[in-house]
C-alpha cells in the first residue's frame, strides 16, 4: 500500500471517529425510545379531536412537547450519573421550557394542579431510572399513564369539555399502549419467555371485548391488534421495523376513532 493510500485510509477513519462522535453528541439531546413518540402525539391528537380547536393548544402541545425532551436528558443523567454527558441538554431543554410553563400557568392557572400529578407519576420514572431497571413493565405502565392523561388538558384546557368522552378516549389510549408494550417485549427483551407471550395474548382478547363493550366496531382495530400479538412474534424483528410498523398501528386506531366518535 503506498503512502497516499494510507493517507486516504487515515483520512476516512478520522471522519468516521468525528461522525460517530458528533452522532453521540445529538443522541444526549434526542430521546431514544421509538414508541415515546406515538405516545407523546396520539392523545394530543384524540383531544384535538374531542375538542373545539383553539389557538392555546399549540402553546400547549409546544410545552407537551419540551416536557418530554426536558425528561429524557433528566432520566439518563439520574441513571448513569453523567453530570458532564447530560448537563447541558437539560440546561438548553430547561431555559425553553420554563418561560413556555409560565405563561401557560399564568393564562391558565388549573393547568398546575396538573403538574402536579405529572411530578407524581415521574418520580416513578425516576426511582426506576435510579436503579437502572427503566424497561420494567410497571414503569412501562406508568409512563403510560402519563402521557395519556394529556388528553384531559387538551380537551379541558376552555370550558365545556366532555368528561365520559374524554375518559372512554382515555382508556382507549391505555389499553392500546400497555397491549403495545407487552407485545414489544415478546418481540425484543422477553422474545424467550413464553410467559410474556401468553400473557400478550390474554391481554390481548381482553381488551377485544372491552374495545367491543365501548363500541361495538372498535373490535375491528383492536382485532387486528390482536391478530398482531399473535403473529408478529413469531418473527424475527428489529426495533426498527417493530417501530415503523406501529405508526402505522396507531394510524389505525386513530382513523378508527375518528370515524367511529367523530
Amino acid at each position: 500500500m503506498d503512502d497516499e493510500s494510507i493517507n486516504r485510509s487515515y483520512k476516512g477513519v478520522k471522519h468516521c471517529e468525528k461522525r460517530i462522535k458528533t452522532l453521540k453528541g445529538i443522541s444526549r439531546y434526542i430521546p431514544n425510545q421509538h414508541g415515546a413518540w406515538a405516545m407523546l402525539i396520539l392523545p394530543f391528537l384524540f383531544g384535538l379531536a374531542a375538542s373545539p380547536k383553539q389557538f392555546i393548544h399549540i402553546p400547549l402541545f409546544v410545552c407537551w412537547f419540551f416536557i418530554y425532551l426536558f425528561s429524557f436528558p433528566v432520566l439518563q443523567w439520574i441513571k448513569t450519573g453523567n453530570s458532564k454527558r447530560y448537563r447541558k441538554p437539560v440546561v438548553i431543554y430547561g431555559a425553553i421550557l420554563l418561560p413556555l410553563l409560565a405563561s401557560l400557568v399564568w393564562v391558565k392557572p388549573a393547568l398546575i394542579w396538573y403538574g402536579v400529578l405529572l411530578l407524581f407519576f415521574f418520580m416513578a420514572n425516576m426511582y426506576y431510572a435510579k436503579i437502572k431497571n427503566e424497561r420494567a413493565l410497571l414503569n412501562d405502565i406508568t409512563a403510560i399513564l402519563l402521557f395519556c392523561s394529556f388528553i384531559y388538558p387538551v380537551v379541558h384546557i376552555e370550558e365545556g369539555g366532555d368528561w365520559i368522552l374524554t375518559t372512554e378516549l382515555f382508556l382507549l389510549l391505555v389499553c392500546y399502549f400497555i397491549g403495545t408494550a407487552l407485545y414489544v417485549k415478546t418481540i425484543i427483551r422477553e422474545r424467550k419467555n413464553p410467559r410474556y407471550y401468553y400473557a400478550s395474548i390474554i391481554y390481548h382478547l381482553i381488551i377485544v371485548l372491552f374495545a367491543a363493550w365501548i363500541k361495538v366496531f372498535l373490535i375491528i382495530p383492536f382485532l387486528i391488534l390482536f391478530i398482531r400479538a399473535i403473529w408478529l412474534p413469531k418473527f424475527e424483528l428489529k426495533a426498527k421495523h417493530v417501530g415503523m410498523a406501529e405508526i402505522g398501528f396507531s394510524l389505525m386506531l386513530y382513523v378508527s376513532v375518528l370515524f367511529l366518535y367523530f
